[in-house]
C-alpha cells in the first residue's frame, strides 16, 4: 500500500483522552482482535487538560487482483457485490462493517473512520472480470459494506468509473448510500434505471439533524437525504428508503415518519433493519450512549437484550437483521402497516441481467449480424 502519512500521535492522544474527536463517531482506537499486542496510552503524570485535536483522514491504496466478492448468505437478496474502498469516512459510530478494518491491522474504532484504503484500480479490474469466458451476470451490490460515496470520492472518482463499466456492459446494480455525491451520477443512474438496470437505496437512520449529527458525524444531514432520494427518483432511477438501522428506545419511534417523509420525496420502496453490534461494535455503541444519551443508555441495552436471547447481538442468519420476540414483532407490524397505506413496495421486481454483453474494444472483430 502507498500511504499519505500522518502523525499518530494526534490520533492516540484524542484515544486517551476518551472523548469524541470532533467530526468522528468513535470515542476510542482499541487495537485490533487479531492483533498479538494491544496499544494503550497512560497518563503521564500532569494534569493538564489538552483541547481536542482534529484528527485528519489518511488514505492508501490498494491494488487488488479482484474486486467482485460473491457471498452464499441467505440474509442477502445478493450474491456479489463491490466495495471501492475500506473504511469510511463518515463515521456512523453503529456501523456494522468497523470489524472489518481488523483484518487490516487497524483499529475498527477511530481507525476505521480516519485510517482509509481506496482501491484506484478497482474499475478496470471489474471490466476484466466481465469479460472472463463463463461469467454469469446477476445484480451486483454496491455500499453494502462501506459507503462508495463517503467523501473521499469526491477526490478518487472510483465509484463513477465503476458505474460506467457497468453501465457499458448493461450490467444490472443496486447501491446503497447515504452520500450526497450520488447525485453526481445521477446521470448515470437514471439511464440505467429507466432500462431497468440499475436502483439506489438510501439509508435515513433519523429525522432527526442534531441526533443524526452525533451518531452518523460526516453523512449528510437527514434532509438533506430525503433531497437525493428526490433527484434520483426525478431521474427515472427507483429509490428505496432504507430505515437501517432501526434504534429500539431511541429512533424506532420515527420509523412511520421517516416512511412518510421519503415516500413524499419519491421512494418507491422501503426496507428496515434492526441494529446489529458485531464484535467491536458492541463496546464502540455502549461508550456512545452513556456519553450522549446516558438517561437512555440501559433502556436501549436492555430492550436488545430482550430481542436477542439477553445479549446485545445475536449473529445468526434470520435473525440478525430483525431480532426476535414481541418487540420485533410490533416493529415488522408497524413497518409493514405503514408501508401499505403509503404504497411503498417491500420487494420490487428483479432487474434486468438479460440485457448483459461485453461492449467492443478497439481492434475487434465487428459482427455483421
Amino acid at each position: 500500500m502507498e500511504s499519505r502519512q500522518r502523525n499518530s500521535t494526534e490520533r492516540e492522544a484524542q484515544a486517551f483522552a476518551g472523548r469524541q474527536a470532533r467530526g468522528r463517531g468513535a470515542a476510542s482506537n482499541e487495537t485490533g482482535r487479531y492483533e498479538r499486542f494491544q496499544h494503550t496510552l497512560e497518563p503521564d503524570g500532569w494534569d493538564i487538560t489538552e483541547e481536542p485535536r482534529v484528527l485528519r483522514t489518511q488514505v492508501s491504496e490498494e491494488r487488488p487482483r479482484s474486486v467482485i466478492t460473491y457471498n452464499s448468505s441467505p440474509d442477502l437478496p445478493f450474491d456479489r457485490s463491490i466495495n471501492p474502498y475500506r473504511g469510511c469516512e463518515h463515521g456512523c459510530i453503529y456501523c456494522f462493517a468497523r470489524p472489518t478494518h481488523a483484518y487490516l491491522g487497524l483499529s475498527p474504532g477511530l481507525d476505521f473512520e480516519t485510517r482509509l484504503v481506496a482501491r484506484p484500480d478497482a474499475p478496470a479490474v471489474l471490466e476484466r472480470e466481465l469479460r472472463r469466458k463463463g461469467y454469469a451476470c446477476a445484480p451486483v451490490a454496491i455500499g453494502t459494506n462501506t459507503d462508495p460515496y463517503q467523501p473521499i470520492e469526491a477526490e478518487r472518482g472510483i465509484m463513477r468509473r465503476i458505474l460506467e463499466v457497468l453501465q457499458a456492459f448493461n450490467h444490472p446494480v443496486g447501491v446503497v448510500t447515504k452520500g450526497s455525491l450520488v447525485e453526481r451520477d445521477a446521470d448515470v443512474l437514471g439511464a440505467m434505471g429507466q432500462a431497468g438496470l440499475a436502483r439506489v437505496g438510501i439509508s435515513i437512520t433519523t429525522l432527526d439533524a442534531g441526533l443524526s449529527r452525533r451518531m452518523e458525524p460526516r453523512a449528510p444531514a437527514p434532509a438533506r437525504r430525503l433531497a437525493m432520494i428526490r433527484k434520483l427518483a426525478e431521474t427515472g432511477c427507483e429509490v428505496r428508503v432504507m430505515v437501517a438501522p432501526l434504534i429500539p428506545g431511541l429512533t424506532d419511534h420515527e420509523l412511520e415518519a421517516i416512511l412518510d417523509a421519503a415516500r413524499e420525496a419519491g421512494a418507491a420502496a422501503a426496507s428496515f433493519i434492526m441494529l446489529r453490534l458485531p464484535l467491536e461494535v458492541a463496546p464502540l455503541w455502549e461508550a456512545w450512549l452513556h456519553e450522549h444519551v446516558p438517561n437512555r443508555a440501559e433502556k436501549i441495552l436492555r430492550r436488545l437484550r430482550e430481542m436477542h436471547g439477553g445479549a446485545v447481538y445475536d449473529a445468526r442468519f434470520g435473525h440478525r437483521m430483525r431480532g426476535e420476540g414481541l418487540h420485533a414483532e410490533l416493529t415488522q407490524a408497524r413497518f409493514r402497516a405503514a408501508c401499505k397505506r403509503l404504497g411503498l413496495a417491500e420487494r420490487l421486481p428483479p432487474l434486468r441481467s438479460d440485457l448483459f454483453a461485453a461492449p467492443p474494444r478497439a481492434g475487434d472483430q465487428l459482427s455483421l449480424f
